[in-house]
């Protein structure tokens, strides 16, 4: 039997492609990782405006424990311009806006608005 000689170029293309794969399958790990952050920081404003929607503002301790939730989820430069500090009679509307940074560099806007029902 005659052994036929190898060529460095498909030793090459093979590295290169599995090289190419990894750095997809990194990438696309951290996307994932950044999608699920951010659903945590929506189902957290969620939680808010259901309990913004009983009282008819946020409270200020409300907004020390959102504050803290939203500090534990990895955001940053938080600010909420833009929400309903003070109370509203009922029927009138709510609004959440959550702004920051998640991880520091990924700037994100979360806005919920409703009605008060106390």
């Amino acid at each position: 039997m005659k052994q036929e000689k190898g060529s460095i170029g498909d030793i090459l293309s093979a590295g290169i492609c599995m090289l190419a794969m990894t750095v997809l399958m990194f990438a696309y790990m951290d996307d994932v990782r950044l999608i699920h952050r951010k659903s945590e920081v929506s189902q957290i404003a969620r939680q808010y405006i259901l309990k913004m929607e009983t009282v008819g503002y946020l409270t200020e301790e409300d907004r020390i424990r959102l504050g803290r939730e939203l500090d534990e989820a990895g955001v940053t430069e938080l600010e909420l311009a833009g929400t309903t500090m003070d109370p509203v009679a009922y029927g009138d509307i709510i609004t959440l806006e959550i702004k920051g940074r998640l991880e520091g560099e990924h700037d994100f806007v979360e806005k919920r608005i409703s009605t008060a029902k106390h």
